[in-house]
Order: C-alpha cells, then sequence, then structure tokens
C-alpha cells in the first residue's frame, strides 16, 4: 500500500480515538537500532523509542534473533502449561528486583500489570481504597483510568469507585507555591491529608510512578518518596511502584526508578521497555502478597514463551553491556545538551528526568509560565522536518519526552542537539521568515 492508503484505511478501520502525531501521520515501515524509516525511505534518528519501549534499539538482532528461534520451538502456551521461557524470566527478575520480591504474575501490558497490583492489594489488606497521584497516567482500563490524574484520558469511561489522587511533586509548577529553596515537601504532606479527609482511613495502596511518564517526565524532590513510604504504612496500605517506564535501567545505574528514591516497595508493576516492543506486562511482589490471591488465576497470553524468551533476553542485554550505567553517562550528556539548549531558546521554561528519561517544558513566558502548546506541535513538525523523532506529554501538551534505546552513544546525543537546535530556531522564526 501506498502512504496515502495506509493513511485512510488507518482512519476508515480503527477507532478513531487512536491518535497519531503530526499534521499529516508518519507512516513508518522499518527500523534498525536507533533509526526508523517512514514508507516513503526518509530516515530518522528515533528518540521516543515507542514511548519509552525501545530499550535496545529497534529490530536488535540479539533479541530478534531468540524470538525466531522461539516461534519454531513453542509459539504460545497459556499459564496453565508451565514452559522454561517463562520459568527463565521469572527467575532472572526475582535476581535483579529488590528485597524480598521474587514472584511475578505475567500479563500483556502496562495497563494489566496495574490494574493486578491494585488487585491484589485490595485483597491482601482487606480494604479498598487506593490513592494516586494528579499527572500520574497507569493505563486505559476503566479502572486504570480512575488511576490517572489527566482529564483527557478520563472521558471515555466512568471512573472507577475507591480511588482519590493527591498532589503531585510537580516543582516546576509547585502547587504550594514553593522555590526549590523553601521546599517542604507539602506534596508529600498531602498524601496523609487526603487519606485523612477523602478514604475512611485504612487505604489497600498508594500507587506512584518514580518519574511521570504521561505527565511529562516529572521528577519529584529527593525526599518525597521516603516521607510518603511512612505515610502509606501509618495508614495500613502498600506501596505500589509503577515502573512501566522507568524500570529496565532506563533512569541510569539502577534497575528500577524507585531505587535512586532508597525506598523498598511492596509491589513494582513494569511494561514497554521490559521487552524491547514485544506486549508484556508484569506485576511483582513477595511471595507474602503473591499468596493473597485465593481464587483462580490465569492469564491466556500472560507470559506466553515468545514474549518471555524477548524480555529475558532484552534484561540479559542490558545486563551485559551495562546499559543502566550507559544511560547514567549518557543521559548525563544528554541532560547538558538541553540546558545548552535551554540557554539559547526561552522557549524552553524547564529540563528534567533521569538517565536517558529527559523532558523539556516549553513555555511561552519563563516568568508566568504559561504554557506553549501551539508551538510545541510546531516543534515537533520541525523536529520531523529534519529527521528526528520526539514524544509529546504534559497535562497541557506542551512538554517534550525523551526516550532514545539506552545503548546510543554521545554521537546520537550530538546529531539529536543540532537537530532539535535546528527546530527550535524554525519555530522561533516568523511565518513570513519561513515562507521565504
Amino acid at each position: 500500500m501506498t502512504k496515502d492508503e495506509i493513511i485512510r484505511k488507518h482512519k476508515q478501520y480503527l477507532f478513531p480515538s487512536v491518535g497519531t502525531y503530526y499534521a499529516e501521520p508518519l507512516v513508518t515501515d522499518h527500523a534498525s537500532m536507533q533509526y526508523v524509516w517512514d514508507i516513503e525511505g526518509k530516515k530518522y534518528l528515533d528518540f521516543f523509542g515507542g514511548i519509552v519501549t525501545i530499550s535496545v534499539g529497534h529490530a536488535n538482532p540479539r533479541v530478534t534473533s531468540k524470538i525466531k528461534a522461539q516461534i519454531d520451538k513453542l509459539q504460545h502456551a497459556s499459564t496453565l502449561f508451565p514452559n522454561e521461557a517463562v520459568v527463565a524470566l521469572a527467575e532472572k527478575i526475582a535476581q535483579i528486583t529488590p528485597s524480598d520480591i521474587s514472584q511475578s504474575f505475567f500479563t500483556n501490558s502496562g495497563t494489566e500489570a496495574n490494574e493486578t497490583a491494585v488487585q491484589l492489594a485490595r485483597v491482601h489488606t482487606g480494604s479498598y481504597e487506593i490513592v494516586a497521584l494528579r499527572h500520574g497516567y497507569s493505563g486505559r482500563s476503566q479502572l486504570a483510568q480512575s488511576l490517572t490524574g489527566h482529564s483527557p484520558w478520563r472521558k471515555s469511561l466512568p471512573g472507577a469507585h475507591g480511588v482519590v489522587h493527591a498532589m503531585n511533586p510537580y516543582c516546576y509548577r509547585c502547587p504550594f507555591g514553593s522555590t526549590p529553596s523553601t521546599c517542604g515537601i507539602e506534596c508529600a504532606k498531602d498524601v496523609e491529608s487526603v487519606i485523612q479527609t477523602t478514604t475512611s482511613g485504612q487505604i489497600a495502596a498508594y500507587i506512584a510512578e518514580p518519574i511521570q511518564g504521561v505527565g511529562g517526565f516529572i521528577t519529584p524532590p529527593k525526599e518525597y518518596f521516603k516521607i510518603v513510604f511512612n505515610i502509606v504504612k501509618q495508614y495500613g496500605g502498600l506501596f505500589i511502584s509503577d515502573e512501566v517506564q522507568t524500570g529496565w535501567g532506563r533512569t541510569g545505574k539502577k534497575w528500577f526508578g524507585i531505587e535512586h528514591w532508597e525506598v523498598v516497595p511492596d509491589m513494582m508493576t513494569a511494561a514497554k521497555g521490559m521487552a524491547n516492543g514485544m506486549p508484556v506486562g508484569a506485576t511483582m511482589t513477595t511471595p507474602e502478597i503473591a499468596a493473597s490471591f485465593k481464587g483462580l488465576q490465569i492469564s491466556t497470553f500472560g507470559g506466553n514463551p515468545v514474549v518471555s524468551v524477548a524480555a529475558k533476553a532484552t534484561i540479559d542485554l542490558i545486563e551485559e553491556d551495562r546499559l543502566m550505567d550507559n544511560a547514567d553517562v549518557v543521559g548525563g550528556y544528554f541532560r547538558q545538551g538541553l540546558e545548552s539548549l535551554k540557554e539559547k531558546h526561552h522557549l524552553i521554561g524547564d529540563v528534567r528526568g533521569m538517565g536517558l528519561m529527559q523532558a523539556m517544558e516549553l513555555v511561552k513566558d519563563r516568568k508566568t509560565k504559561e504554557p506553549a502548546p501551539q508551538e510545541t506541535v510546531q516543534f515537533m513538525e520541525e523536529c520531523r522536518r529534519v529527521g528526528l523523532l520526539v514524544g509529546k506529554g504534559g497535562l497541557f501538551n506542551n512538554v517534550i519526552r525523551m526516550s532514545p534505546p539506552m545503548n546510543i552513544a554521545k554521537a546520537d546525543v550530538d546529531e539529536a542537539i543540532r537537530r532539535m537546535d535546528e527546530a527550535f530556531t524554525a519555530v522561533r522564526r516568523p511565518a513570513a521568515a519561513m515562507a521565504r
């Protein structure tokens, strides 16, 4: 099919709610490592990685070769039939997860992983209410959308009962008016206030992303999660770390984002970069908590042998090549480049993130911090023009999100910064000048 045919049929046969980037959708054709080609043959440097999913490079042969071999051996087995692939993956995860977290339940997505975690927390504690965060994102099911703290992502389904939302640690737009020098971690204290005023006083769990992904890579102060952890325990809840975007070395140095905050969660959820693009989800917890499920549990596709092999191959590659260290070193270098862009382009109000999970919040005016969603769209279009793929997020659609494969080099960063510089310059240029 031609590009136009694909776009036309996409509109005709897929739900209209399935959004795409760009005024004219970019039709992808093939990819290799850090590069993607569209159907017309144009090459792009991919600095979004399929929404924080391509962790070790597109079609990395060290992963795909094992996928191909497994397809020819055993393509499918439900959870009713144990197999070597799923056991090997579960054992590997148990070796790298913190503390006593050593048992996993596999599903197909982060949505299912979070749903499983909340269900398990309610069964284990005997309590029902869940504390989530504003600006958080947990998936697309009814429960996951109820956990989500973004109105655009909550329109499709009525909310589920038993979910309350606390203030999130959005330092750039602190809801309490604090600055870095005056921060009293009121956002952390708000968790207790929310429990005391909007719940029964006994909660099942608190769920949060160590860095809020869809929210715009919102990164908390270092003290935040320690304070919240103690509050959650005081009110009988479990601490669920949503590692769907922050897991598997993405934030640098550590396997999981929550480890940077020196908190040991009761449960963790994962997906996305875990299998380098294959559909996978995992809920990981301690044997004691896992044993709380008394009824029957099954997942037709969870722990599929092909996906399990892909996930273990991805995790092994990250470990063997020390990509969490590369994410730290190259991510730090990337951060320096983004800060240099901020000095040059006043459209950039804030730069934040960790490792190879970095973001720029775009504003019309740095003093008022008025969001610049239109300029954000323009910037993305200009990035496409110069052959660079980046993502978008934030409640106001004004945050550029970047999560390239974790095995990129500094030379890739230099090229990405150069192309972004050109894109920002084009956005700033008056329309008449662009026409010339």
